[in-house]
């Protein structure tokens, strides 16, 4: 995260040139320094003439993705490149660390080493990783066309980025995106869907799930036992989610008013459906500050009987600066982020993507370096890759409204949210709320969501997840997934800070969907027969799920 605004909304415009001055501000600092500069080259050599005699430094270990290759522990050769290359990028940040650099300064240079780290590892390259010369001999050489194939590929299709998924092993409808069901209701920004009941007798009281804005809503419907949509039908649920149109530059003045009306109509619609049952809203990360805004603005307007309980995932309602890492969100940067929608028209959704690629290039980008190139293996058929690929686009005043809000904190004051000219206080929701938050999220880091938590007056729960953004949200039970992090932390005084909340946690060894589940039902309504119809006499089908707009480019 950035400073003062969510990293992908202006990453792109991170200044490199910010980041020589930097370095140029730590070469003056060891040269009034030379003791300091001393010490630390006498320390390399040291070091580096241990790890070439392979007598001592740092080894390769097993938990590091980069060395699982059993090489790196058994082969001399091998051990000492990966010796050499780990003392040099610990000497590189003992660098960084020399005082005397501002923290500003210190956190640009950061950036640019931990990226410089992360580029030349051996793992990245064809000569001094083990498992090419393996994959080149069991292949018979096939390994390494394909590795020079998908290479050329993502240079002339990729802007130089490699693939992090197969999009050929999955079809929106059929394989994923693909559980049952109707759109019921379509204007301009959205469509609604209405699944298939799984179960003969559901709850009332109906569930509406709003995704983000940034992607596509079928974050909530993968594959398979990866469906959260699937799993809450198991359970006796309703479940009615929103499908946002991607815009483009002729929607540029959609704004955040836009699409809070959206969600109300779609809670009108859903609460019409559903027998005039409140509805339990739920949204993911832009999707659920929308949510939170359609909340209060229905509670001011003498509608809040209309909302059952509200779920947020992964959702920022303020500035997350306490966790800042990354050298970008000055007024500059953002003033430049700005411009250049305002000026297409839309933030560019694969430009956001590879924002967000950049902002973990070992785990997002140089894992398929070696992956895709050096071992020349074919991306994963990753249903949630997948998601992450198929981007869309903000609308110009989309992204200013967001920028604004999370730069200057305006969910945290009381009528800081403007929908129109319309100060709306979060603080008038009063329904309880379910908080997801991910232990290991790089875009809402999870203090700051446990602090959105606080914001609220009602029965709160706030659960912590073991994975990242979108790994705390797909997280099925007793799940196939290889990448899955599971288990998550509760504690019930939620009055203590982040890091005392952290460390009082209690751990449960299990996925947090059932517990949501459980905490949807005791708060819906009555059980009743399950719908046999979609819609209604004002709402009829439209067509079958996943709809239109989910197919738009």
């Amino acid at each position: 995260m950035t400073a003062e605004t969510p990293d992908a909304f202006v990453t792109a415009d991170a200044r490199w040139p910010d980041i020589g001055r930097a370095a140029g501000e730590l070469l003056g600092v060891l040269a009034r320094h030379p003791a300091a500069a001393l010490r630390i080259e006498g320390r390399l050599i040291a070091r580096l003439t241990l790890a070439l005699w392979g007598r001592g430094g740092p080894r390769p270990t097993f938990d590091d993705p980069r060395f699982a290759h059993p090489a790196w522990q058994a082969n001399p050769v091998f051990g000492r490149v990966a010796s050499v290359y780990l003392v040099l990028a610990d000497t590189l940040r003992e660098l960084v660390s020399v005082s005397g650099l501002s923290d500003t300064r210190r956190r640009q240079l950061s950036f640019a080493v931990e990226h410089l780290i992360a580029a030349v590892s051996p793992a990245n390259l064809f000569l001094t990783h083990p498992g090419f010369y393996d994959n080149l001999v069991s292949t018979r050489g096939r390994s390494a066309l394909v590795g020079l194939y998908q290479l050329l590929r993502d240079l002339r299709d990729n802007r130089g980025l490699p693939r992090q998924v197969d999009r050929a092993a999955f079809t929106l409808g059929v394989n994923i995106a693909a559980t049952p069901g109707a759109v019921i209701y379509r204007d301009e920004i959205c469509e609604l869907i209405q699944y298939t009941p799984h179960t003969r007798q559901v709850d009332a009281a109906p569930v509406l799930l709003v995704g983000p804005q940034i992607n596509k809503y079928y974050v909530f419907d993968l594959s398979g036992e990866d469906s959260l949509v699937r799993y809450a039908l198991a359970s006796g649920q309703q479940v009615f989610a929103i499908s946002w149109r991607n815009p483009t530059a002729a929607q540029r003045r959609w704004g955040l008013s836009d699409y809070v009306e959206a969600v109300e109509q779609a809670v009108d619609v859903v609460w019409r459906v559903s027998a005039e049952q409140p509805v339990k809203l739920a949204g993911a990360c832009a999707g659920g500050l929308t949510a939170a805004a359609a909340a209060a603005h229905l509670a001011m307007g003498g509608k809040s009987d209309r909302i059952a309980c509200l779920s947020l995932f992964v959702t920022l309602l303020e500035s997350p600066r306490s966790v800042s890492a990354v050298p970008t969100g000055d007024d500059e940067t953002i003033a430049r982020a700005l411009s250049r929608s305002t000026s297409s028209g839309v933030l560019d959704g694969a430009a956001m993507a590879r924002a967000f690629a950049w902002q973990r290039p070992d785990a997002l980008v140089w894992r398929f370096v070696a992956h895709n190139y050096v071992l020349g293996q074919t991306p994963p058929a990753s249903d949630i890759l997948y998601w992450n690929s198929d981007t869309t686009r903000l609308p110009a005043r989309l992204h200013a409204d967001l920028l604004a809000i999370y730069r200057d904190d305006r969910g945290r004051a009381a009528g800081g949210l403007t929908l129109d000219g319309e100060m709306i206080d979060l603080s008038v929701i009063e329904q309880d709320v379910f908080v997801v938050a991910g232990a290991a999220d790089h875009i809402a880091p999870w203090q700051a969501c446990y602090r959105t938590m606080q914001m609220f007056r009602g029965g709160r729960r706030f659960v912590l997840g073991a994975g990242g953004h979108a790994q705390a949200v797909v997280c099925p039970p007793g799940g196939r997934r290889a990448d899955a992090a599971r288990g998550f932390w509760i504690n019930d005084d939620h009055d203590l800070d982040p890091a005392d909340w952290r460390r009082g946690a209690r751990a449960v060894e299990q996925s947090w969907w059932p517990d949501w589940v459980e905490w949807c039902r005791a708060r819906g309504g009555p059980t009743v027969a399950a719908p046999e119809i979609f819609g209604n006499d004002d709402f009829e089908p439209i067509e079958a799920a996943p709809g239109r707009y989910v197919r738009q480019r």
